[in-house]
């Protein structure tokens, strides 16, 4: 199994930021195979009572940072390069009290359609995976939403799982399948503009069931 060959620490929303990884992957990489749109903040709380500051901060890191990415990295991907992007169920199917991570998701959904067209031209594949429930630290921060009842974390997740068709949650090795699958020009050679849901059946059945 591979290893992390090369690490840069950054802020996503920051525009300088994205200028200085883009200049020193130019000085060690001739081209990028693919990106990864991965970095997310959740902020949970009612839309009414979120702070502009707080929706400008989950804005900047879920969706502005990929505007970012493409733009400071495309020559890099021209010819042949993928960009996946992680967006969530919650685009397309989402609860309360998670307004702005929904809104940033569905947005950044929007704009994987909108750049598969504009890049296809430089045969830069752009597509994206909508993760459901997945066991990771965000997901055990969100478990204060008050969507579910339980003592103790392990609980809550073995809750949150049973709604599910397959009933558990997803795992991160799971997700990150799919991500190898659409960056893999090989397997995913013909697919662009689209949306790969990976939630465990979560939105296939109806909330009246």
């Amino acid at each position: 199994m591979g290893g992390v060959d090369f690490y840069i620490r950054a802020d996503v929303s920051d525009p300088l930021a994205w200028e200085s990884v883009a200049d020193q992957l130019s000085g060690r990489v001739e081209s990028l195979g693919a990106l990864v749109n991965n970095a997310a903040i959740q902020v949970c709380k009612p839309l009414v009572e979120t702070t502009p500051e707080e929706w400008d901060r989950v804005m900047g890191v879920n969706l502005r940072s990929v505007y970012l990415a493409v733009r400071q990295l495309y020559p890099l991907l021209r010819g042949g390069g993928a960009v996946v992007n992680v967006s969530s169920v919650h685009a397309i199917a989402t609860s309360a009290n998670i307004a702005a991570y929904a809104a940033s998701k569905g947005a950044m959904l929007a704009l994987t359609r909108a750049l598969a067209i504009e890049l296809a031209g430089d045969k830069i594949r752009v597509n994206a995976v909508l993760p459901g429930a997945v066991e990771t630290p965000m997901l055990y921060a969100g478990l204060s939403r008050g969507h579910l009842q339980g003592e103790g974390v392990a609980e809550l997740v073995e809750q949150l799982g049973s709604k599910h068709v397959l009933g558990r949650v997803g795992q991160p090795g799971e997700i990150a399948e799919a991500i190898y699958f659409l960056a893999d020009g090989r397997r995913s050679g013909f697919m662009t503009g689209q949306s790969l849901v990976i939630d465990g059946g979560a939105i296939a059945r109806l909330s009246t069931e």
